[in-house]
């Protein structure tokens, strides 16, 4: 049984199917040394905390719909 076999059986993660477009995905690189796994993960966290931080809106007070109402 292959990795990827055992990926699916034991966490139902399917990852020699494309979640686009149901097609096949061609696997091109099996990384296992954990300092280049632990460098990674890092780059991607740092980039997250960027992306995420940059689609906020930016802040506001909400509106005040009778602020200027005669009442």
């Amino acid at each position: 049984m292959t990795w990827a076999q055992r990926l699916k059986r034991v966490f139902q993660i399917d990852i020699e199917t494309c979640e686009k477009c149901q097609g096949p995905v061609r696997i091109v690189a099996c990384i296992e040394d954990p300092a280049v796994i632990r460098q990674i993960l890092a780059h991607l966290s740092k980039r997250e905390s960027a992306d995420s931080q940059a689609q906020l809106p930016p802040e506001r007070a909400p509106p005040q719909s009778n602020l200027f109402d005669d009442a």
